[in-house]
């Protein structure tokens, strides 16, 4: 029997995944959950097919809980299924260890194929994805500014770009004010900017809002 783990903050996207999947495969059992400590700690302590996460939710960041998943078991199928478009996280997911990555308004059909392939111990890269990657390796230019934040630098890169404010963010992602702060100052000294708004209009300029 197929185990499959599910993790979303929202409980309506895990009885709609719960839904699809049955559907497909009535004999799969089907466990959720809605944080990525808790996502974590199950990868750890039981054996699964395949793990379905998005990358927002609270504490850690889902990039950094797909990094310890890599770690601790990297044979491990992982699909990303995230409400931030490809153009936003697509690449960070692959690049920390993803099997594949899906936008939440996704249908149905796509995602049962994802799961297929990413079964098969594939990786399922959408025609945007691949186009992605094609056009990284013929830049002969160095890298865009956010291309250099780490993962949790660009998670508070976008929150503060979309208005959040640090004591906002520092609520979200259950940090510290401060360290909010010494976070927004990296970003700022590596992107070579130096307002929220700043931060903002870059944001839009790049679509990455």
């Amino acid at each position: 029997m197929r185990r499959i783990l599910i993790a979303d903050d929202h409980i309506l996207i895990r009885k709609g995944l719960i839904q699809v999947l049955l559907h497909e495969f009535p004999s799969v059992l089907v466990t959720e959950t809605s944080d990525g400590e808790d996502l974590l700690r199950k990868v750890l302590t039981e054996k699964w097919d395949l793990v379905i996460t998005d990358i927002s939710m609270p504490g850690r960041s889902g990039l950094e809980i797909l990094e310890e998943i890599r770690l601790h078991a990297p044979a491990l199928p992982v699909l990303v299924l995230s409400m931030f478009t490809e153009e936003q996280y697509a690449i960070r997911a692959l690049k920390a260890g993803a099997s594949g990555y899906l936008n939440k308004m996704t249908a149905p059909e796509e995602l049962i194929k994802a799961i297929n392939w990413i079964m098969l111990g594939k990786k399922y890269i959408t025609p945007l994805v691949a186009e992605q990657l094609a056009n990284g390796l013929q830049q002969k230019t160095g890298k865009e500014a956010h291309e250099y934040l780490s993962n949790r630098e660009f998670e508070i890169f976008k929150l503060l770009a979309s208005g959040k404010s640090v004591s906002a963010i520092a609520e979200k992602i259950s940090l510290s004010a401060s360290t909010i702060s010494t976070y927004r100052s990296r970003i700022m000294a590596k992107m070579n900017l130096h307002t929220n708004a700043d931060l903002a209009l870059y944001a839009v300029d790049h679509k990455l809002l």
